[in-house]
């Protein structure tokens, strides 16, 4: 299997996010030769324009980040039928200044998880059209609107029911494939 660096974007920025905890599990099932890197988001200052001139450590290092992966898999909740603010706002950072978009032509899956029953099927509708005119590449098929439960995640850190654990497996296998058709 050929090897790809996925740079992970995690909307929460709670540390102890169920979200965080999806990542980590989805690392764990990862194909043999997919190598995960989380791309932080948590530091960056609201952006404004009047950085562009003069770019801060930590909107470089998400350009950089952004730029050094083979593919972006961004594990977002959903806050207020929404995408979270802070990951609107890394995605602010990371296409600026204009004619810099890092994530230009950049192979992107979408996945998350919530409490409620559709997991976070709108957060992941309203991100989409973000992420299109960031001009990455979507995969749009499988999708994952997980919904969390207690026991979904075990001790372990690992996704604790088989069928999931499998569901799963196969959507970053196809997250894998879709990346190196893709990649740069």
């Amino acid at each position: 299997m050929t090897a790809i660096k996925v740079g992970i974007i995690i909307g929460s920025l709670a540390k102890a996010s169920i979200n965080r905890k999806l990542a980590g599990a989805l690392e764990k099932l990862a194909p043999e030769g997919v190598s995960f890197s989380e791309i932080a988001i948590g530091n960056l200052p609201l952006y404004s324009y009047d950085y562009d001139a003069d770019y801060p450590a930590e909107g470089r290092a998400l350009k950089t980040a952004i730029e050094a992966a083979d593919a972006i898999l961004i594990v977002t909740p959903e806050y207020n039928r929404s995408i979270p603010g802070g990951l609107k706002n890394a995605l602010d950072w990371a296409s600026r200044p204009w004619g810099t978009n890092s994530f230009a032509g950049k192979p992107v899956a979408v996945i998350g998880t919530s409490p409620g029953a559709i997991g976070t099927a709108v957060a992941q509708a309203a991100l989409r059209p973000v992420l299109g005119f960031l001009n990455v590449i979507q995969m749009n098929q499988t999708e994952v609107y997980l919904q969390f439960k207690p026991d979904l995640i075990g001790e372990d850190g690992a996704i604790a029911n088989a069928d999931t654990a499998k569901f799963l497996g196969d959507y970053l296998k196809a997250f894998h494939d879709f990346a190196i058709k893709h990649k740069g």
